[in-house]
Order: structure tokens, then sequence, then C-alpha cells
């Protein structure tokens, strides 16, 4: 007889029902100690059994996913391996080794689709050489392979699943009749998944993809899905020169097309809550230049004490190579705004006064609570929302004016939402998460996480906390979002990286993209940006922020 696991054999003991048969050996050789006798003519309860049922059942289910689960399947040039996993979250997961990974949000089930590009076939790649006739089907051909891969899953998923719910049920109960109750079980529980899969499938997921890896470098060189119909030439004449070589093919990988900048497009990298980590400039710098940025937004909290000796770790700021525009954070003194101010290349923001930097309008106004020394005031004693309060009324005299603001931005949330319904778009800081809401009047508000990765507290925690920022794309003529890029990096000690796309509402396909009549976001007020599953990095933070 098989030796029993010893997860089995505490499972057994746990459920005093389940028989004796499997408790007679052990791997000593010896009995193991009897489960407690039951009184006479007591049944154990009928939720113990069935609890006992279930967890043999998902035990079972997922031993056989893991045996026999997967399929090989060929896409296109390619070897991959699908495998379907237990998940709280579902959704699928391309793996491309050695790159990295990217994750789609395409639907919500206890499943997740995992798929490994394994490596790229010789022959089937030569074949697309010497043949670049081929090339006008392989989208074609790659879509039938999926649709094939896919139905083969399902098909051994289903075998596999209900053959290790039967296997263990027979091993766990020796009755038949209950070893074919918990496969019944198992295929309902995976077909109950399958059809709840099917129900919140997202065919859009894959315009708004989560790169980890060398792939998180994708989205600078990306364009838009839906551009590969009209300009297919371009991709078959670029396939066909990197299809040779097994790194340029990942090239290529790591270059698929997801949303397309016009040439014109207004980039916008949005920073916050530095807290003077020196490392901070050289990731902006290189944002800068591999994103081709146009201007550069800080929401606060450069500083941590904001004294005149800390002064100096701003210099880098004149050599960024491209604007800065600035606000004054509760960690940021009168002395800091000052010293800023007469910096070559910075907006400093404050009272409401608007300035046009590449493009795009800007107003904002600084923190009014100086929070490193209580004793010192940046001015008239004031609450958040009063701060708020005055900039919304100095963008609507903008406004009736003729110069309507484009971009709001302040250091914290609760002064940002003042501005609602006063102009489409708010940016601000100070909770060290990244975060984005539409709120009630359309205004759409951007929470920018640590772009020093919480500077000198970055270690306070169980985990370093990461280094957050953003890139914004605005088109020149209507001035409005039209997606953004969510960077991650590891935090002190890590190698991480991870970039998410998203889509504002108005922007999805099929949406309708005109401006709404009052010159604000058309989107609902949904909470969070359409499409998007908030990614582990938007988790609550454990401690509070100052």
């Amino acid at each position: 007889m098989a030796r029993v696991p010893t997860a089995v054999m505490n499972l057994i003991h746990r459920f005093p029902r389940l028989p004796q048969a499997l408790t007679r050996r052990h791997r000593s050789g010896t009995r193991p100690p009897a489960a407690p006798a039951l009184a006479p003519g007591a049944r154990p309860r009928p939720w113990v059994r069935a609890l006992g049922l279930v967890a043999v059942v998902m035990l079972g289910a997922w031993l056989g996913l893991l045996v026999v689960g997967n399929v090989r399947v060929p896409v296109g040039p390619m070897d991959t391996t699908m495998t379907l996993r237990p998940s709280f979250t579902g959704g699928t997961k391309i793996n491309v080794s050695p790159l990295g990974a990217l994750q789609l949000d395409s639907h919500i089930a206890p499943v997740r689709l995992d798929v490994n590009v394994d490596q790229l076939d010789p022959e089937r790649a030569r074949a697309l050489v010497d043949h670049p006739e081929r090339l006008s089907g392989l989208q074609d051909e790659v879509t039938e392979d999926i649709a094939r891969g896919t139905a083969d899953l399902a098909v051994r998923s289903c075998v596999a699943v209900v053959t290790g719910a039967a296997t263990l049920g027979l091993l766990v109960y020796r009755r038949p009749r209950r070893a074919l109750a918990a496969g019944g079980l198992a295929l309902g529980l995976l077909a109950a998944s399958g059809g709840t899969a099917y129900a919140t499938w997202n065919p859009d997921s894959v315009l708004e993809p989560k790169f980890s890896g060398l792939l998180s470098s994708a989205p600078s060189l990306v364009g838009d899905a839906r551009s590969i119909v009209t300009e297919f030439d371009v991709y078959q004449k670029e396939l066909a020169r990197l299809v040779t070589n097994v790194t340029k093919l990942y090239d290529a990988t790591s270059t698929l097309p997801v949303y397309q900048p016009d040439p014109t497009t207004i980039r916008v990298l949005h920073v916050s809550d530095i807290h003077l980590n020196p490392a901070s400039w050289k990731i902006i710098a290189s944002l800068v230049e591999q994103y081709r940025v146009d201007v550069i937004v800080d929401s606060g909290d450069t500083m941590d004490h904001g004294t005149a000796a800390e002064n100096g770790f701003l210099d880098p700021v004149e050599d960024l190579g491209a604007p800065y525009v600035w606000v004054r954070g509760n960690h940021d003194s009168l002395v800091t705004q000052r010293y800023l101010d007469r910096m070559r290349n910075v907006h400093v923001l404050d009272d409401g006064w608007a300035r046009t930097i590449a493009g795009l309008r800007f107003a904002g106004i600084g923190d009014p609570q100086f929070t490193p020394d209580r004793t010192q005031r940046t001015g008239a004693e004031q609450s958040q929302e009063l701060a708020g309060a005055r900039l919304a009324s100095a963008m609507r005299d903008q406004k009736r004016a003729g110069t309507p603001v484009d971009v709001a931005v302040v250091h914290e949330p609760s002064a940002a939402r003042e501005v609602d319904g006063t102009v489409p778009l708010v940016l601000s800081g100070h909770l060290h998460r990244e975060d984005t809401e539409v709120m009630r009047y359309g205004t759409r508000l951007r929470i920018e996480g640590s772009t020093g990765g919480s500077g000198l507290r970055a270690i306070e925690g169980t985990y370093p906390d990461p280094i957050e920022t953003s890139i914004l794309y605005f088109d020149r003529d209507t001035r409005r979002l039209q997606a953004w890029d969510s960077i991650e990096l590891g935090g002190l000690g890590l190698t991480t990286a991870e970039v998410s796309r998203h889509l504002p509402e108005e922007n999805q396909p099929g949406a309708d993209r005109s401006p709404s009549p009052s010159g604000t976001s058309s989107a609902s007020p949904s909470g969070s940006p359409s499409g998007t599953t908030p990614s582990p990095a938007s988790a609550t933070p454990s401690r509070p922020r100052s």
C-alpha cells in the first residue's frame, strides 16, 4: 500500500467518520494512535462530514492539476505550456523567460491561466523567414493555436481534477460511492469556475497589461494595439527582420503595441514624496530620457525637515532635462520654496496662480501645514479644505477669464477633493501609495506613491517601501489625459520593476471620446480606473503617513 502523506493523515484524524483503514500503517510500519472513539450511537455532525469531503476534493483537484493539468501548445513559431492554477484573483499570466512576465486582468475566477513561452522553434521560425508571405496569415494562425490549446487545456483540466479528487477520495474513504461523489463535486467546482471566468471575461484587458522584469521597459517603446490593423505592414516587416534570432524575437515581444501616443503627445512625469532620497534624481533623469518627458510635476514633500542645510539636495533639479513644476508639501518649508523659486527651469505653484508649461496650464497651492516644526507657519493657519477651496475659486476665476486650468496640483488628497468639478485632473501625493479615482463631479484624482521609497522611513516597516512614479499622456489639442503608466521599482535592497498601463474610461475602445459639456472628464464616478485592478503596490500602507 502506498504511503499516505502526513497532511492527509492529519486530515483523517481531524474528521472522526473518515475510515480508519488508512491509519493502520504509517511510515514506521506501526499503528498510529487511534482516533477518539464516538459515544455509542453517536454520529459526527453533517457539516463535519461535508467539510471533510470538500477538503479531500480541493486537495485532490489541486494535486491533479499539478500532475497532469497542463498542455504544450505551439503558438506561431514558439512552443508554449498552458496551465490552470488555483487563484484568488484569476487573470492571465504570460511568462517570457528570461525577460519577465506579462499579467492581464482577463477574468475574475478562482483559477488563473498561466502561459509559459518555452522556446522558439527553429524550423517554424526559418519557414517564416523563407516565406514572408506567410506573415499575412500569422495573426489568424496564432488565434487558432491559442483556441485549440485552450480547448485541450479545458478537457485535460477536467480529467485532472476529476481523477485527482476521485483517487484521493477512494484512498481516504475506501468507498467507490464517496470517490465518485468527490469526482463529481470537483467537476462541478471546475465548471462553476469556468462559467465565472467566461461571464467575467474582459477582452480589453490586453490594452492595460502589467509588465514585470525586463519587460517593464515595454510601455516606453510600444504603441496602441488598435493600430495593428492600420499599420500591420510595419509589424510584418519588423517580425520578419527579428524572428531569425531568439534575442531579437524577445526584443519584438517587449515592443508589442499597447498604446500609440501621437508624436505631439505631451508626456508628464508625476513624482511625489521624495523625502531626501538622492537615488530619486537618477531615476527621474532616466525616465525623462527614456520616455521623452516634456514636464515633471512634483506634488511635494521633496524634503524631510525643510531646513536650509537640506537645500543642496535640490541642486540636481536644474539638470533633469525637463521643466520642473513643484508645490510645497507638509515637509517643505518656505525656505525650501524660496530656494527652488530662484532655480533655473523650476516653476513653483502657490496661491492658485496658473502657468502654462509644455502646452499645459497648471495651477496649484502649497500645503498650509509644516509638520516638522509646529512652531513655524507657512502662512495663515488653515485647513486642507480651505486651501483646496481657495485653489478652486482661483481656477473658476481663470476659467471665466477664458484661460481654464488643465491640471491642478496639491499635496494632500483632502485638498484635492475641494477642486472637484473645476478642473479635469488633479495630482496629489502624501499617502505614499498610488491610487486613482473619478470624483463625484467628474474630476479625476491621481494620487502618486513615494518616488523616494519613503526616503529615510524606507526601513521602518517589515518590507522597504517601493519607489513609485507615473507617466501621464496628454493630447496636445484637447489637453486631456489619454493614458498613464504606473511605474513601481523595488525599494531599498530590491531590484524588481513593474509597469502597468491604464486607459481612462473615455479612451476605452468604442467609448465616446468627445469632451463632456462641463469640459471635464465624462467618466462616471467609479472610484477607480476602468478595467484596472489595483496592484499589490496599491494596498493600504502598514503605518500612517506624516
